[in-house]
């Protein structure tokens, strides 16, 4: 599994599944966001991860987030998410694009 450092607080990376959790903790992330809805051809459902990650000690948050089709909801959703979650936290979607833009958005929403 790779995943993208965007700052010392968040890092990105495509799907990850269940077995991926204990690598994901073991980089020291206190913290997943899934962004992949459920319904999106190729996704392991969140509740598989949401699960490991529990079960691991770490805390799970579920944005799904439309490829392409950001809303400002998914944005208010993250930056909570960001305010409320020990970090480092990890996020993923298909390819880690997703959680990339929306960071971004939720850092200009704090401006």
């Amino acid at each position: 599994m790779e995943f993208r450092k965007i700052t010392d607080n968040y890092s990105v990376s495509g799907q990850i599944a269940p077995t991926d959790v204990a690598a994901i903790k073991a980089a020291g992330f206190k913290s997943i966001i899934g962004n992949r809805p459920d319904s999106e051809d190729g996704a392991v459902p969140h509740g598989e991860i949401e699960k490991a990650a529990k079960a691991a000690g770490l805390e799970f948050r579920f944005i799904p987030v439309v490829s392409g089709a950001i809303t400002s909801e998914n944005v208010e959703d993250q930056a909570k998410a960001l305010d409320e979650l020990d970090g480092p936290v990890f996020a993923y979607c298909r390819s880690g694009a997703r959680c990339t833009n929306l960071y971004g958005l939720v850092q200009e929403l704090k401006r």
